[in-house]
């Protein structure tokens, strides 16, 4: 255990060198938040959301891309190491290289669609006809990406069974591909809405990766283990930054990459029913937007004040770092939940 806790301590050192500069490079880029008139799923104005978050304006964006990179280069130095060691990597998969493939494949394509659309909101690319990408267009893109990812979970790494905690593990055959399909868009979209506030996604995705982490290195399953590790360090050094007031947020290239791996992760360990417990404060929060969305949808009005939940607790004048701090707690607690959850048989 101790290799990986010095990974993850190395990752922090390494980014937080970095980030500084990092933060300064995106100034000059003119990579920050615009101040533009945000809109709903409807394509209807948000006011309520514009007058929380004015004062955001000018910030930089684009901290993913720097984890991205710190988290891939880390990965493969320190894999490198245990070749040259001679250490063994254990996977609890047919292929060492399957499992690998997956974690990149995902990290990757998931990180440049979360590029493209960072560019396309601060170069304010939709106003364009060619550049423009529709928030369907978008998560056919993203249901293509988890098809795949999908299909080498079910015919390379064997995994076509879901286990229910305190009832037991049940084989669904190919069905399992549509599952893991529709859990990793719906759960990374979930965490997606909750990077709203300073520190929040970032902070409850650290506690919640952390206990994927305990999971993943008690089955000792090395690639993922390692990974893991690598992204941890960086994860801290970034939430250094980008509590409130934050000095730079994630964007939607590390939203996309860092969430949907995250849901990825959770398929991997087949910890499919700990994800959503785990992750309880997304699935809070994506539960009230799905709410209002139904709402207007099908009744044509709100049936909630506001959403997201977070955005309804600011309506209620709690200020924004006690709101992030509560929902930390909250983290925790679903966190040890979903342990216990995790390793019920």
């Amino acid at each position: 255990m101790s290799i990986y806790l010095f990974i993850v301590f190395i990752s922090f050192l390494v980014n937080f060198i970095l980030i500084v500069p990092f933060i300064n490079f995106l100034y000059k880029l003119k990579f920050q938040r615009q101040d533009q008139q945000t809109k709903d799923m409807f394509n209807k104005p948000t006011p309520i959301f514009d007058r929380f978050h004015a004062h955001k304006k000018g910030t930089p964006v684009g901290g993913g891309i720097l984890l991205l990179i710190t988290t891939l280069f880390l990965f493969f130095f320190f894999l490198l190491l245990f070749f040259l060691y001679s250490k063994r990597i254990i996977a609890n998969f047919p292929s060492l290289i399957a499992e690998i493939k997956i974690l990149l494949f995902t990290f990757l394509s998931f990180g440049f669609l979360g590029v493209y659309d960072d560019l396309n909101k601060i170069f304010l690319w939709h106003k364009q006809k060619f550049f423009g990408l529709r928030i369907r267009h978008k998560l056919l893109i993203e249901i293509v990406l988890a098809l795949i990812i999908s299909f080498w979970l079910f015919y390379d790494l064997k995994i076509h069974f879901i286990h229910i905690p305190f009832i037991g593990v049940f084989d669904i055959s190919y069905l399992y591909i549509l599952f893991s399909t529709f859990i990793i868009v719906a759960f990374a979209n979930a965490v997606n809405i909750t990077d709203g506030l300073d520190g929040l996604a970032s902070g409850v995705l650290l506690f919640a990766l952390s206990g994927f982490w305990v999971v993943s290195r008690a089955i000792l399953d090395v690639p993922t283990t390692l990974f893991i590790a690598a992204w941890l360090g960086g994860l801290m050094a970034f939430l250094y930054f980008n509590i409130y007031p934050a000095r730079i947020f994630l964007g939607d290239t590390g939203a996309l990459s860092f969430f949907f791996l995250f849901a990825v992760i959770g398929l991997i360990l087949g910890k499919a029913f700990a994800l959503a417990i785990i992750g309880g404060v997304f699935i809070i929060v994506i539960t009230s937007s799905l709410i209002q969305i139904l709402g207007k949808k099908f009744l044509g009005r709100k049936l909630l004040p506001v959403s997201p939940f977070h955005l309804w607790l600011q309506l209620k004048n709690w200020e924004e770092p006690k709101i992030v701090m509560r929902l930390w707690l909250l983290a925790i607690l679903f966190l040890i939940f979903g342990l216990m959850v995790a390793f019920a048989r």
